[in-house]
């Protein structure tokens, strides 16, 4: 097919009467494909172009890939997606769906949404919200569990994989110079050398799957009231066959780039809770500054194709570069212990601060409640009994947020600890995580007086915390002994305590704290 033959199709879906509508056809184009919105209904068409990562250049090729992209984002969007529309030229010469002629092009055709309903266009608007953010992480989370285990190599080949399409999209586009290519692409390779322990080891453990490919804010929707993961990578099985944290590091990304590095840590902590993936935490700086690169890349491309008279999408595309490199590098690692009673704040300071701690997205949140519910096989809205709160069932959670800091730290990943460390023995064991690895530990008591914290138990409401105000009563009774983590004032706001927090020496050392 000649590009005269595409531009026959792109009026023919152009035409409000090819869909039996009296509004005009809206369009959209993106680097591969060209979107209709007509009535109720979206046509999606491939763009006739032959790129190192895909080849849309026969209509036979676009065929196939409308009818892979509907069946794979079936999964994700089954109410979403409606089916695969043929384009033909009839023996009168005109073009017609599905008819007896000769095959001209083809569409996925799928329910129409409104735009603002995209999280792209929520971002811009200011309306993500931390709960919305939540469902988004706990819906990949379910996706990616039941994503197919990859077997294809191992996992620092696969990433290298990746690494060589980056290079080969820079080759086509002269946004860049060579020099500063090079230089990105042998801080990657010298990154990707660093991880490839990590890397062959999640692969070996089924942690490389047929994933999304594409997962942005873009390619999630609010359809029916949830948070909804469509438009995957079809074109290309090696690009989204990868690793399930790279997948996620798309997201991550796209959040951090937009100016909401809160709402990546968010994502990232929640979508960790619900996976067996805390052996990966410390890759996702690395894995979202490849993600970075891809988008570098994909922009230097349009820009090439299409011209970009205004410098639009060059300074796109620099700025991806840029955050690339940015990414690549190495924030220092510590472990931040945040203790009180009941009431104190302590959620609240941790999701805020653990975005501002280490390597983007952040740090990881360990978290007491959490893990107290994840021992019971419970959601963390859900209450538990009082016997969960034995003794011997608290030793067992102090003793996993040690574990799983110890564990977090061993692989380059800072930590947030979040709980109550009422008990000397609980402090110590947190302490001396980060003294086992050598790596610089800062504790935070939040001091909030009583009738603040009495006031603040009784209108809490929601939450992994089952605190009541007798469970407050207890604490208030009990002896927590010398406090000799820094003390804050936490009847403020939550941005001057983390300013404040951000701003204390990191008084004990990993040698100094055992």
């Amino acid at each position: 097919m000649n590009f005269q033959d595409q531009r026959e199709t792109i009026a023919f879906l152009s035409e409000p009467s090819t869909f039996e509508v009296s509004a005009p056809v809206e369009a959209i184009e993106t680097h591969i494909s060209r979107i209709f919105l007509a009535g109720d209904r979206v046509f999606k068409m491939k763009r006739a172009v032959k790129l190192p990562y895909v080849d849309f250049s026969t209509p036979e090729l676009r065929l196939a890939a409308c009818r892979k992209e509907v069946e794979l984002n079936s999964t994700t969007a089954p109410d979403l997606y409606i089916g695969v529309r043929r384009i033909t030229r009839e023996a009168s010469g005109r073009l017609l769906f599905d008819g007896e002629g000769e095959l001209t092009d083809a569409v996925v055709e799928m329910k129409r949404f409104e735009q603002s309903a995209l999280l792209d266009r929520m971002a811009e608007a200011g309306a993500l919200t931390p709960h919305l953010m939540t469902r988004t992480a706990l819906m990949i989370a379910r996706f990616h569990r039941q994503a197919p285990v990859m077997h294809v190599g191992g996992g620092m080949a696969n990433l290298a994989r990746v690494l060589d399409i980056n290079k080969a999209g820079f080759a086509t586009s002269h946004v860049f110079s060579e020099t500063e290519v090079e230089f990105l692409d042998t801080a990657f390779r010298t990154e990707l050398a660093r991880h490839g322990d990590v890397l062959n080891q999640r692969e070996s453990a089924g942690k490389v799957r047929r994933c999304h490919g594409d997962l942005h804010l873009r390619n999630i929707c609010l359809f029916n009231g949830e948070p909804c993961l469509f438009d995957c990578i079809e074109f290309n099985d090696d690009i989204a066959t990868v690793d399930m944290l790279y997948d996620l590091s798309f997201l991550l990304m796209d959040l951090w780039h937009r100016g909401f590095p809160e709402l990546a840590n968010l994502v990232a902590n929640r979508y960790l809770d619900e996976t067996d993936n805390e052996d990966g935490f410390a890759l996702l700086s690395f894995l979202m500054a490849i993600r970075a690169a891809v988008r570098a890349h994909v922009i230097g491309t349009q820009v090439e194709e299409g011209g970009d008279p205004a410098g639009n999408l060059r300074a796109q595309a620099r700025a991806y570069f840029d955050l690339a490199a940015e990414l690549l590098n190495e924030r220092p690692v510590r472990l931040i212990a945040l203790g009180g009673l009941s009431g104190s704040g302590k959620t609240t300071i941790a999701e805020a601060l653990a975005a501002h701690v280490g390597s983007p997205p952040g740090a990881r949140i360990v978290e007491s409640d959490r893990i107290r519910k994840a021992m019971h096989g419970v959601p963390p809205e859900t209450r538990l009994p009082e016997r969960a709160y034995r003794p011997e069932i608290s030793e067992r959670v102090y003793r996993d947020m040690a574990w799983r800091s110890n564990l977090i730290l061993s692989e380059g990943g800072s930590v947030v600890a979040d709980a109550v460390f009422e008990r000397r023995q609980d402090r110590a064991r947190i302490e001396q995580a980060a003294a086992v690895r050598k790596r610089p530990f800062l504790g935070v008591w939040l001091d909030v007086a009583p009738d603040v914290l009495w006031r603040r138990v009784e209108q809490r409401h929601g939450g992994p915390s089952d605190a009541t105000v007798e469970i407050l009563s207890r604490q208030l009774e009990r002896d927590v002994g010398e406090i000799t983590w820094h003390r804050i004032d936490a009847v403020r706001r939550p941005a001057a305590i983390i300013s404040d927090i951000l701003a204390l020496p990191i008084a004990r050392s990993s040698t100094e704290a055992g």
